[in-house]
């Protein structure tokens, strides 16, 4: 059901708060991003895997260790494909 609008100052607020609606999503989404990138350090990834540090001679760790630094440099390079397309 569409709102109907009896004059222009309230199309314009109207139009106001969606953009600043906008402008806040677009916000919330660079946090949100920029969380998940700290989450997605090393260190934390495997502290979320489960592996501690009391055992750093463990294979579990290793590859943990492993398999995380593969995966931050499979981002690294779409990143650069990426914005190498964009240019």
């Amino acid at each position: 059901m569409s709102k109907q609008y009896h004059s222009f100052e309230e199309i314009d607020e109207r139009l106001k708060v969606l953009n600043l609606q906008r402008l806040i999503a677009q916000e919330s989404i660079k946090l949100q991003f920029n969380s998940a990138k700290t989450d997605l350090v090393p260190q934390q990834l495997r502290q979320g895997l489960g592996a501690t540090f009391s055992q750093k001679g463990t294979i579990k760790s290793l590859v943990i260790t492993f398999l995380s630094g593969k995966l931050l440099d499979f981002i690294k390079s779409k990143r650069k494909s990426r914005n190498r397309d964009r240019s």
